[in-house]
């Protein structure tokens, strides 16, 4: 049996395109509940095992998304959501639109943005400056953002930024300012994403 396969949630118009989609399907299109849509290819089963491939092909169709008709905003979904049915998925849609919609206005018109400050191995760097230093800069242009997992003890500072469209050139920018101010640092800046750090809602596989 064919089932849904879930990406994220966009508002609006409603998405329809060729793609390298999930577990091998080359379609994506959406799902509607009103003005709701759930981005969904299709797959024959709803237990999905994650591989490396599929976690690119998820990221990759959100990204098209975000690109289409001169950018648009999605709440992306976590890796895994998949539905029996179309009634099945309608329904959640249906139930959860309170709590959709909010995430939905949350990151209108936004992308995430990612930054790691790393310093080299045999340096000994007092990383409460430099955090002031970067948040000086970035805070004031973002609209929110987030610490990320300090994996490695060369990171100084990880952070994601869910940042304006509008204002994506003047964050560059002030990225850049900083890379000059801390030349002995590495800058690794990254994005955009689809704002998965700024978005905690679930739905349930089905």
């Amino acid at each position: 049996m064919t089932s849904r396969y879930v990406y994220g949630l966009v508002d609006g118009e409603q998405v329809e395109f060729e793609a390298d989609a999930v577990r091998g399907g080359d379609y994506v299109y959406t799902i509607s509940h009103r003005r709701l849509g759930a981005i969904v290819s299709d797959v024959e089963t709803t237990d999905l095992e994650e591989t490396d491939d599929d976690a690119t092909r998820h990221d990759e169709v959100l990204r098209e998304v975000m690109d289409r008709d001169g950018g648009r905003s999605v709440v992306p979904m976590q890796f895994g959501m998949a539905f029996e049915s179309d009634r099945t998925l309608k329904n959640v849609l249906r139930g959860a639109r309170p709590a959709f919609r909010r995430a939905l206005n949350d990151v209108e018109g936004r992308i995430e943005l990612g930054l790691k400050v790393v310093r080299d191995e045999d340096d000994d760097v007092d990383a409460e400056p430099i955090e002031e230093s970067v948040a000086e800069t970035l805070e004031p242009i973002a609209a929110q953002s987030v610490p990320n997992d300090m994996f490695s003890d060369r990171l100084v500072l990880n952070r994601s930024y869910l940042v304006d469209r509008d204002d994506r050139e003047e964050f560059d920018e002030a990225v850049a300012e900083l890379e000059d101010r801390h030349d002995d640092l590495t800058f690794q800046y990254s994005g955009p994403f689809a704002p998965y750090s700024f978005v905690d809602v679930e739905i349930g596989v089905q």
